[in-house]
């Protein structure tokens, strides 16, 4: 089996990455049981809670620009090391503070998810750091291994922080505050391992010069087969200091991503959290079992990911399982029992992760290796900051009783018209990606 076969043969730098990911992603799946809650219970009004959210998106966007556009300047293992530090602070201040203002700032420098999802530096680091230790015909596999230990780590800081919260509030009669601020705790002790993950990558993770040399070889050899007859060679640069392809492609992946991305942020899994809560009066621990169920079928859910990708290719992959999964999330809205609408939430979690190895490889396919940092980096600040505006339409639909379940039609609504960029732009590439993956390369 080749999932098998890149596991075994991945290095030590690559599986400190997937350890780096499920420590993470636990941290963000603790957290994101509890802020829309946290920050209710404190006296924050709905729709300064959909604020919070954009505030914080809109830091993350410029401290994601920051560190990705100068992560090699810099040094990756280094922004990785400074993401961490960032995220251990993060956590600190919400565990012992309860000012508005502070909470804002703390999640701004700091790395706090309002959506339960990636959020600053490091999947684009992470991502880049992985594609330049990975061969082409081994990417899927790494990739979707990578997605299973972020999606595991989630579902296991669902399930933790739900079972911590019953039973310090019900067990051992702390106040709902005190639960809450415990589980930030619990956030800040993660970051503290996964700082120990970062210090222990070894070089091998930085792009060398010999690494460039290789590449412009790549790009006669390979790369320049990806672009429109019509377009100049890959390796001249253009006036961003990217080369052509890459200029000719990142506007119309920035489009696509950002659409998707503004979709999801009408409704994170935060706000989905809430409207369980106030709809269906779900008990933390319901709750937190059901979240741990949806990532953990998500983390399953990205292993067959990576046989659709080389079977199907990558952007047919991303259309085979996203459209269904914007219509099963859609489909939430018109339920009023809640085992439909989890069962409806959990269908749409099965499909929904199993886009992501696609984009990875759709990606780390038509963009040189000296530039998946800077580039992973703008579209992930795209996509973040595309996210951020959706909160404060969901903060003022929360404030209507009745009205905040139309959150699920446009999430919907705005990953299928991304869908359809996506097929018209793209579609023609998965015969030269397949090709590129079917030549056989050892992971050094």
């Amino acid at each position: 089996m080749h999932l098998w076969a890149s596991f075994r043969e991945s290095n030590k730098d690559i599986r400190l990455l997937w350890a780096s990911v499920f420590a993470r992603m636990c941290g963000f799946g603790l957290t994101n049981q509890v802020l829309v809650l946290y920050l209710e219970l404190i006296g924050v009004e709905e729709s300064k809670i959909g604020l919070f959210m954009t505030l914080t998106l809109w830091g993350d966007t410029f401290i994601s620009y920051l560190l990705t556009w100068y992560a090699e300047a810099i040094g990756r293992r280094r922004v990785m090391v400074m993401g961490t530090i960032m995220m251990m602070g993060s956590g600190l201040v919400f565990a012992s503070c309860s000012n508005y203002v502070l909470l804002v700032l703390a999640a701004i420098l700091g790395v706090i998810s309002p959506s339960g999802d990636e959020t600053g530096p490091f999947k684009s680091v992470e991502e880049a750091s992985i594609a330049h230790l990975t061969p082409h015909n081994h990417r899927p596999e790494i990739f979707a291994i990578y997605g299973l230990f972020g999606t595991a780590g989630a579902a296991m800081g669902s399930i933790t922080a739900g079972f911590v919260v019953d039973h310090l509030s019900k067990s051992l009669a702390w106040s709902l505050e005190s639960c809450y601020r415990w589980v930030f705790i619990i956030y800040a002790g993660i970051s503290v391992l996964k700082l120990v993950f970062m210090l222990a990558l070894s070089e091998k993770c930085e792009i060398s010069d010999d690494d460039e040399d290789e590449e412009e070889d790549e790009i006669t050899d390979e790369s320049s087969s990806l672009l429109p007859s019509e377009t100049p060679a890959t390796s001249q640069k253009g006036s961003l200091g990217l080369s052509l392809q890459t200029q000719h492609y990142l506007p119309r992946l920035l489009i696509i991503f950002m659409l998707d991305s503004f979709g999801y942020g009408l409704f994170p899994s935060a706000w989905v959290v809430y409207y369980f809560k106030k709809v269906f009066k779900v008990t933390a621990s319901g709750l937190g079992l059901l979240f741990f169920c949806t990532n953990a079928i998500d983390a399953i859910s990205s292993l067959p990911s990576a046989f659709f990708a080389k079977l199907l290719g990558p952007v047919k992959a991303i259309l085979f399982t996203q459209a269904p999964s914007a219509v099963l999330f859609m489909m939430i809205t018109f339920t009023s029992e809640f085992w439909v609408a989890a069962l409806l939430y959990f269908a749409n979690c099965a499909t929904s992760t199993m886009d992501v190895v696609p984009r990875q490889i759709l990606l780390t396919s038509i963009v040189q290796k000296n530039e998946l940092t800077k580039v992973m980096g703008v579209v992930n600040i795209g996509k973040t900051f595309a996210r951020s505006i959706g909160p404060l339409f969901t903060g003022k639909l929360a404030e209507h009783p009745g009205a905040l379940k139309y959150g699920f039609v446009m999430n919907a609504s705005c990953v299928l018209l991304a869908d359809l960029i996506l097929a018209t732009n793209f579609l023609q590439k998965d015969s030269l990606i397949k090709k590129q993956q079917s030549k056989h390369q050892q992971i050094q």
